[in-house]
């Protein structure tokens, strides 16, 4: 477990410091010539999680982010299976954004995370994001304290940093954040998955072929799809191929994400160290957010958590829908 310094600059500079962490693992680009039995390629710049950068933990011998819920709870009054086709139903409803190449997609949320992974206070900032559309230019950010309105930082440019030197920026761009061409049939949409995992950069000595042929891998790429746009019959087909792998289960119980918004959890599969949770909202099952947690000495800690408020397509970095 990697546990995060405090850092003299303040927090602000730390979560730009973690959000460039983040770029760094999505935006690197793995050769071709990298195959796993019937894995072709990965997909350019997958990404793994929002600006979740803050906890990497191992999940079956890769490493990913974390967010999750915490406590114990009542026996769950729905199967996960129906939770997310209920999702995938609310998925259907909303309405389509278009994006050209050219364009940026705006995403806004609520980042919720303590300092270090089980230890010291909590803090909430307002997190923008202008990612590009067609994956022509560099991710760009801005954030401030929830509590302070008038508190933005300055847009910065993230860039993708160097594995073997992570004070080193390269040059390379992002993949597309606008995901237009995701296959609509939950069927089709798995092969693709298969075929195009996030990148775990696992180490050398791990055994790739059973780490992303595990059936919880499909749970690992669909959160770097929630991490984007995908346009809504594709996203209910995300939903819906979820429905049938095995290994989620829902946290019954209040579930609140890090708007205040009341919703039902999922737990993901596959995960060491922590847990990973998707929450939908409790009466529409709107998608809204990832919360998540460590594990030490069994003791289950609350470490982060977002939520997403809104998603737009604008035409430049800064311009806000």
């Amino acid at each position: 477990m990697t546990r995060r310094e405090e850092s003299p600059h303040g927090f602000e500079e730390q979560l730009l410091t973690d959000l460039k962490a983040h770029v760094v693992r999505r935006g690197e680009t793995v050769p071709a010539a990298r195959p796993v039995g019937h894995r072709t390629r990965f997909l350019r710049g997958w990404r793994l999680a929002g600006v979740f950068g803050l906890v990497v933990v191992l999940t079956v011998g890769g490493l990913a982010v974390q967010t999750s819920g915490v406590g114990d709870r009542p026996p769950p009054t729905a199967s996960a299976a129906e939770i997310f086709r209920l999702a995938a139903d609310a998925a259907r409803q909303q309405p389509e954004l278009t994006a050209r190449p050219e364009q940026y997609v705006f995403i806004e949320e609520l980042a919720t995370i303590r300092d270090l992974p089980d230890s010291g206070p909590y803090r909430t900032n307002r997190v923008q994001r202008w990612e590009s559309a067609g994956g022509l230019a560099h991710v760009q950010a801005r954030y401030r304290p929830e509590n302070e309105p008038n508190g933005w930082g300055e847009l910065k440019v993230l860039r993708p940093g160097d594995p073997a030197d992570p004070t080193k920026e390269l040059d390379e761009l992002p993949s597309p954040a606008y995901h237009g061409d995701l296959p609509t049939d939950p069927d089709e949409l798995l092969r693709y998955l298969r075929e195009h995992p996030v990148d775990l950069h696992l180490p050398e000595a791990a055994d790739e072929e059973a780490v992303y042929g595990s059936e919880s891998m499909a749970y690992t790429t669909a959160r770097s799809v929630l991490d984007g746009y995908a346009p809504p019959r594709a996203l209910a087909a995300l939903f819906e191929l979820l429905a049938r792998q095995p290994g989620a289960v829902v946290i019954s119980g209040d579930v609140v994400d890090a708007a205040g918004r009341h919703g039902v959890a999922i737990r993901m599969p596959g995960v060491i160290g922590g847990n990973h949770d998707f929450i939908f909202d409790r009466d529409t099952h709107v998608y809204l957010g990832q919360r998540g947690s460590v594990v030490r000495g069994g003791k289950e800690s609350l470490h982060a958590a977002t939520a997403r408020l809104r998603v737009a397509i604008v035409d430049r970095p800064g311009q806000l829908p």
